[in-house]
């Protein structure tokens, strides 16, 4: 069984000074290096001990360099506006003197309140009960699950749709529905501040999927340079997560990814965007 790894516990700093932290990252996140979702949930950690407002309102991520898990990295915070109601805060992350991430990140208290809408219902897709999980698709198919990264077994996948000879694919629209659950969670179900890291690591995440969908065969990889996310619900405390990526343009090397999380009561609990970067593999 691979090792798990728990959001709460390895976003968890130690307090060097004020507005300075620092931890060594946790290898079960490791996806071409540690994933850039969870670098942005460390950050979201700082912003919160900072500012100790109640919830966060969005992230903007910059990814500067690939960190290791071989040295811990330094995290500092400062303000750069603090209102009676909300607070912007700049976050960054170095490793030996290398930078790995800059964000910068509005948090607000509860009291703020105003009119509401919503207008994005989610993809008819099936529930999450209604669809297998991966390794079930790959045990019906007669194939052994493919070899991957640490990172994929923190969460159950229980994909819409299934393409059961991958490597043979049409090219398809660059669009990707899927249910997912973090497998080890701790700490409040309905922390605003954590479930803000969950939506921030998937909206991360989404992108390079929908992108594959569309460019087929081997040679290249495409890595985050960003990611910015808007929390809309982040204190719902859901375990199921409904996250659609897709990618309306790719050119001169880079490819433009919009992302969009629901719950399975089809409200929308966050929206972002994230461009990556086409590198040759070799």
């Amino acid at each position: 069984m691979p090792a798990v790894g728990d959001l709460a516990v390895d976003t968890g700093l130690e307090r060097v000074a004020a507005g300075r932290y620092r931890r060594m990252l946790s290898p079960d996140w490791a996806i071409w290096g540690p994933n850039g979702g969870y670098l942005g949930a460390i950050a979201l950690a700082a912003a919160h001990d900072h500012t100790r407002r109640a919830r966060p309102a969005n992230a903007t991520v910059h990814f500067l360099g690939v960190a290791s898990f071989d040295e811990p990295v330094e995290v500092t915070a400062r303000t750069l506006r603090s209102t009676r109601q909300g607070h912007s805060v700049a976050v960054e992350i170095h490793q030996v003197g290398k930078p790995i991430l800059a964000a910068m990140i509005w948090a607000f208290d509860d009291e703020i309140s105003g009119p509401a809408h919503d207008f994005a219902p989610p993809p008819d897709v099936p529930g999450w009960r209604h669809c297998p999980t991966a390794a079930e698709r790959f045990a019906a198919d007669g194939l052994e699950p493919m070899a991957t990264y640490p990172f994929w077994a923190n969460l159950e996948e229980r994909p819409v749709a299934w393409i059961s000879d991958w490597l043979n694919r049409p090219p398809a629209e660059p669009v990707f529905n899927e249910w997912m659950r973090f497998v080890h969670t701790s700490g409040q179900p309905a922390d605003p501040w954590l479930q803000a890291a969950r939506l921030l690591l998937l909206v991360d995440l989404g992108g390079y999927p929908a992108t594959c969908r569309h460019h087929v065969g081997p040679g290249w990889m495409a890595p985050s340079i960003d990611v910015s996310c808007e929390f809309h619900r982040p204190d719902t405390g859901d375990d199921w997560f409904l996250l659609q990526g897709s990618s309306p343009h790719a050119g001169a090397g880079l490819v433009g990814t919009h992302q969009r999380v629901w719950n399975e009561r089809g409200e929308l609990l966050a929206s972002g965007i994230s461009h990556l970067l086409w590198r040759r593999l070799g």
